[in-house]
């Protein structure tokens, strides 16, 4: 399976981790750079229904803004303080796909999560990592379809 260039080097530096738990460290460390949407782009709470992520028990909300280029950045809420795979998530997708071709948002793969997570990851938290990677494709189409 092929992922987007910033994603595959990621996975790389990922792989140096030998052990499973330094890798969750680093996730973690991942989550702990996760800054909220400023509210310029997300609105006052409580957030849109429709900006919600499908199947997410983190309350994960994302919104993808159009930037020079016909580029996009991605924003992202998650209101689950425990939502740490949520956060960490949200940090990857905006650093890997944040101003880069579209295309590679429309069709980043649900198994970017298994590549990043492991296959252990819980279904319930696979499903809500899923679900915003669902809406990143499925906005980041709309706006695209608005530009042609």
């Amino acid at each position: 399976m092929s992922f987007p260039p910033k994603i595959e080097q990621l996975l790389e530096d990922l792989d140096f981790f030998d052990d499973r738990m330094e890798r969750f460290q680093a996730l973690i460390e991942f989550a702990d750079r996760f800054q909220e949407a400023p509210e310029t782009i997300s609105g006052p709470r409580p957030f849109p229904e429709s900006h919600r992520a499908p199947r997410c028990d983190s309350e994960a909300y994302v919104w993808t803004q159009s930037v020079a280029g016909g580029k996009f950045k991605y924003h992202f809420a998650v209101e689950n303080p425990q939502g740490i795979s949520a956060r960490a998530m949200a940090v990857i997708l905006d650093e890997c796909l944040s101003g880069e071709d579209p295309d590679l948002a429309v069709n980043v793969s649900h198994d970017v999560v298994f590549a990043i997570f492991g296959k252990e990851i819980s279904m319930g938290k696979g499903q809500g990592l899923m679900g915003m990677i669902d809406l990143v494709r499925l906005q980041t189409r709309r706006l695209l379809a608005m530009a042609n």
